[in-house]
């Protein structure tokens, strides 16, 4: 892969970057179903969500279970 082509992936990963998390398309998703956030979410999905939580947290490079 050559210069040019390198610097065109990264401006395009730039421009998707900038898109997703414009407020435009913050807003659009929202109001699809399928990306709404669910305000009553069983207590065993939130006690796992809160344990990947907490290991996201941890500093990498730690050994593996």
């Amino acid at each position: 892969m050559n210069g040019k082509n390198g610097d065109k992936r990264g401006e395009i990963a730039a421009d998707l970057r900038r898109q997703l998390g414009s407020e435009a398309t913050q807003r659009f998703l929202r109001a699809m179903p399928a990306f709404r956030l669910e305000t009553d979410m069983p207590k065993h999905f939130r006690e796992l969500l809160d344990r990947l939580d907490r290991a996201d947290a941890k500093p990498a490079g730690g050994e593996r279970r």
